[in-house]
């Protein structure tokens, strides 16, 4: 009972911090708050996209190539969202157009070569965009957040500086909750960007090894659809 009563009267608490701050000192713990419950919701969401991605990697890898024909290899990819099916069909469609167009449109006139690496090429560069969705927000956190927790800081002090103009001394009781709202603040900042930068160089790294894996994947089958085998060695 005694501990509880001690922690409810501290003045130096997170409830006394957040009683005796503004609203610019209460605005910046809002905005480190928020920025990181987002990272982390980013750097959650991305590591479950992530793993799902790989899962279709290793998937695409094995039972793909394992099929009679691209038709079968594709049907072979199940999921809701598959990047790897997506990039063997529209290399498959596009041979079938090329093939169909005889001289009716401009893509005759196309190489079937180029014409297939550039439908697939489109596909993986679609990949590459949803791969990098999210990390512009934890870039962005793990760059500001020290500034904000700084401005907290800078606010901190400036309303020590101003208990002690008033109270005329520099008394320890005058200037502790100021000078612990700064620290917190400085603290603060750095919790929220440490782990944003933390995870943004682990995702950045995950997304490297998939779009890897990925343009492999997609050299195999423009190799199949042209040439009409797979390159191997890889």
């Amino acid at each position: 009972m005694a501990a509880e009563t001690g922690m409810t009267e501290n003045p130096y608490g997170v409830g006394g911090l957040w009683a005796q701050s503004d609203y610019v000192g209460k605005g910046v713990f809002v905005i480190l708050i928020g920025m990181s419950l987002w990272s982390w919701w980013v750097m959650i969401t991305k590591w479950l996209d992530q793993r799902a991605l790989k899962k279709v990697a290793t998937e695409a890898e094995k039972s793909f190539w394992g099929a009679s024909s691209i038709q079968e290899g594709i049907g072979r990819l199940k999921g809701k969202v598959n990047p790897f099916r997506d990039i063997a069909h529209d290399g498959l469609q596009a041979v079938e157009h090329h093939r169909k167009s005889s001289s009716r449109d401009v893509s005759s006139n196309i190489d079937l070569a180029d014409w297939v690496a550039t439908h697939i090429e489109k596909r993986t560069n679609i990949l590459q965009s949803s791969l990098q969705q999210g990390m512009v927000v934890l870039a962005s956190v793990g760059s500001t957040a020290p500034f904000v927790g700084l401005f907290g800081t800078v606010w901190g002090i400036y309303h020590a500086l101003i208990s002690i103009s008033i109270a005329g001394q520099a008394s320890l009781d005058k200037v502790a909750g100021p000078i612990g709202e700064a620290l917190i603040m400085t603290a603060l900042g750095l919790a929220v960007a440490v782990p944003a930068v933390l995870g943004f160089n682990g995702l950045l790294r995950v997304n490297k090894s998939i779009m890897e894996r990925a343009t492999y994947f997609a050299h195999d089958v423009q190799a199949a659809l042209v040439a009409g085998s797979r390159v191997q060695g890889k």
